[in-house]
């Protein structure tokens, strides 16, 4: 009998999913019976979204791990899960992986409310805070896939302690640092052990359950995600309110320190020593690839677009990453096996997912300092009213609005909806939000329903498209891609951003590379306005750039899977 949930495919009979019939170890070897395949999609479920994520993220991780998860010790021998209740503190366990996953996520978000208190004591520049940002989430999308293939092979206990080291290292350094640019190294450093801990927390959930359990487990975590990306402005700005903006980074001492020991006491090691080699040279590679092309992006509005240095550090990015490319395609055990974007289906919902973490980020990177700089909020009151934002994704999912849509107009209908309201919400910020809240919060409300609209369509267009056999793989590349594209947004937005404000700085000004700079440099009041009024033209610019890229991305999305659903043999073969 199939799981609680889990429902008719969207087109053809009904099939059990991995989590059915058999259950989620069954998975192993196992290919779609049609064509039109589209898996474990709920006729009704209380969850939402999480009821595909979670048994999806099951299915993956146990396949990962090879079938049966086990979990080994130095006094007994492997024992699968399904024989008994789990580890005796698989709940322990669960809630010291929920908070350690809990700071990573943080960590993604927390630092936005902060940009202000950066620009001001570390006189950083709107370039430095922009590799403040991204210097996390590209070293984290680089080594995402990597690092799950090395904690698979080496031993998930090993690589999740690891992780818990340089996280709470890289956090110790960021809280200390005295430069922007030793704030950007140790966000880099974070993010390592970010990658480590993001690729190793679920597969550890799975090894401690057994199958009776797995599922509520997994949903925990998944819950704690959420609440990671919603959390992190309200946290954020609570520590700036009454600390400095260091306390942001220390705070997660105590957590790196408590998990770390909770892991070398608790956790059982895992492995499985016949699994994939790690691609380091392809990780290597596309850490490159994507550094020199942000870093391209970040520094034309300061150097000049036509400056060698960005001439060539684009160029560096793009030879790099088709070098990448050139790689996957040759060696054995590829970080991205490039024969999933064979798929129009995959194409697509990969496409729309960056462009929504491409907006969504941007955007966010932009209304903390429009907040702060231009509206006068303290941190914590920029942090809650950009909360609405998270709150409604997170509403709206456990409605399962996203996933009754999917049923009801199919895939590519439902991502030009969500991406459409995605859209939408920047324009609305962009032309409504530059006098007050009030609009900022309907292009707030707006966005988070295209998010939740759409992001189950992308997910199960991305898993259709991914033969079981490969999904461990196949799952790791869309949150890589997704990570990519909030520092693309990033870079982008912000670059759009430094552009605008800079060509319309006066005179007095001139030559300011961010807001308090420029308002140093000015002496009467009339001046001091037009240097608020031009970083707020530069926020609006950025916002309907970033509106126009969502909705091309939307339409691209829709046109990609639609054709893939008129072109019988597009998809995965029958076997």
């Amino acid at each position: 009998m199939d799981a609680p949930g889990v429902g008719r495919a969207a087109s053809g009979p009904s099939r059990s999913g991995p989590c059915g019939r058999g259950g989620v170890g069954s998975m192993k070897g196992r290919r779609p019976a049609g064509r039109g395949w589209i898996p474990w999609v709920p006729r009704k479920s209380l969850y939402g979204v999480w009821e595909i994520s979670v048994r999806y993220a099951t299915a993956v991780v146990v396949h990962r791990i090879g079938g049966v998860p086990v979990a080994t010790t130095a006094d007994s021998p492997p024992k699968p899960a399904s024989e008994g209740r789990g580890h005796p503190k698989r709940w322990l366990i669960l809630g010291v992986i929920c908070l350690a996953q809990l700071t990573v996520l943080l960590d993604n978000t927390v630092l936005n409310v902060a940009i202000p208190s950066l620009t001001t004591d570390l006189d950083a520049s709107t370039a430095d805070v922009q590799w403040m940002v991204n210097a996390y989430s590209l070293v984290q999308s680089g080594l995402l896939l990597t690092a799950g293939s090395a904690a698979d092979r080496y031993g998930r206990k090993k690589l999740l302690a690891l992780g818990l080291a340089l996280f709470g290292v890289g956090s110790l350094c960021a809280g200390l640092a005295q430069s922007s640019g030793q704030l950007i190294a140790a966000r880099a450093g974070m993010g390592i052990g970010g990658a480590l801990l993001m690729t190793t927390t679920l597969a550890v959930v799975v090894t401690v359950f057994d199958e009776s359990e797995r599922t509520k487990a997994i949903g925990v975590w998944g819950a704690v995600s959420s609440l990671g990306f919603a959390g992190g402005p309200l946290i954020g700005g609570a520590l700036l309110d009454h600390f400095w903006w260091g306390s942001i980074f220390l705070i997660n001492l105590p957590v790196a320190a408590l998990g770390l020991v909770a892991v070398l006491r608790l956790v059982p090691e895992s492995k499985n020593p016949m699994g994939d080699r790690p691609d380091l040279v392809g990780a290597l590679l596309s850490t490159i690839g994507m550094t020199g092309v942000v870093f391209a992006i970040i520094s034309g509005p300061e150097h000049g677009w036509a400056s060698p240095q960005v001439l060539v550090s684009g160029a560096v990015g793009v030879v790099v990453l088709a070098g990448f490319a050139v790689w996957e395609r040759r060696v054995p055990y590829p970080m991205l096996d490039m024969s999933f974007f064979a798929d129009r289906r995959f194409v697509g919902a990969v496409a729309g997912g960056i462009l929504v973490a491409f907006g969504m980020g941007g955007s966010l990177f932009l209304l903390t300092q429009h907040l702060q700089f231009v509206l006068g909020y303290e941190p914590l009151d920029a942090g809650l009213r950009t909360a609405p934002l998270a709150l409604v994704i997170v509403v709206l999912n456990l409605a399962g609005l996203g996933a009754r849509l999917l049923g009801k107009l199919g895939t590519p209908r439902t991502i030009v909806l969500g991406m459409s309201l995605v859209s939408g919400g920047l324009a609305a910020i962009a032309t409504l939000g530059s006098d007050g809240y009030d609009g900022m919060l309907v292009g707030l409300l707006m966005m988070g329903a295209g998010i939740a609209v759409s992001m189950p369509a992308m997910a199960t267009a991305i898993m259709s498209a991914i033969p079981p056999e490969k999904a461990g793989v196949g799952a790791g590349v869309n949150g890589t891609l997704t990570e990519f594209g909030n520092s693309l947004g990033v870079a982008v937005l912000g670059a759009v951003l430094n552009s605008r404000f800079v060509a319309l700085l006066p005179a007095a000004a001139a030559g300011a590379g961010s807001l308090p700079e420029a308002l140093k440099a000015v002496h009467s009041p009339r001046d001091g306005a037009a240097v608020a009024d031009a970083f707020s033209s530069g926020v609006e610019t950025a916002q309907l750039v970033g509106a126009g890229a969502v909705l091309a991305g939307g339409l691209l999305a829709a046109f990609l899977l639609g054709r893939a659903e008129r072109t019988p043999e597009t998809g995965n073969p029958e076997g």
